[in-house]
């Protein structure tokens, strides 16, 4: 991460840290199974056996979404702070599925949106966001709504799942 965040980093890492152990903060952590070879011919007992033989048996984790249920602009949204692979398992749609599965968390508890934030310095991940999933830059995004001369070294993206919500965090429909 440090890389991204460039000299800005010293102070984010004090104030990751500590947003990390919140009450409110949320993980789902990814580990590497170990021994776990699921043939395409498994039963569904033998998936789930696997499944729970995974969780005794686990390997390394290969990975991290800690994400938070947050107000913004006065919409409940599901806020993701940090989605971070391994770069071994990047790139074979692990966190595709990692952002679906954040996708139906939040709607499945109500929330009009997913809203996170990307370093610009990460061409990877800006790609990912807009490219692969759809993802917008929010109308509350720096590059949006700060004066000229406090350039950001961040986007705020969004992708929204009603019309208010569309309306506050995306787009204003002249830039659509």
């Amino acid at each position: 991460m440090e890389g991204h965040y460039g000299s800005e980093w010293p102070l984010e890492e004090k104030v990751k840290r500590r947003g990390m152990v919140a009450p409110e903060a949320r993980y789902i952590f990814v580990y590497e199974a170990m021994n776990a070879s699921m043939s395409e011919t498994s039963t569904i007992s033998e998936v789930e056996g696997t499944l729970t033989n995974c969780l005794d048996d686990r390997g390394p984790m290969v990975g991290f979404v800690h994400y938070r249920f947050v107000m913004e602009e006065g919409i409940p949204v599901l806020y993701v702070y940090e989605l971070q692979l391994e770069s071994r398992v990047q790139a074979k749609g692990l966190g595709k599925f990692l952002m679906q599965l954040i996708e139906t968390i939040a709607q499945k508890n109500h929330m009009d949106a997913v809203v996170l934030t990307v370093q610009k310095a990460n061409s990877s991940a800006m790609n990912f966001y807009t490219r692969n999933l759809s993802y917008l830059v929010s109308r509350t995004s720096p590059s949006r709504v700060d004066a000229i001369g406090t350039e950001k070294s961040y986007e705020i993206f969004c992708k929204t799942f009603n019309h208010e919500a569309k309306a506050i965090l995306g787009l204003a429909e002249e830039n659509v």
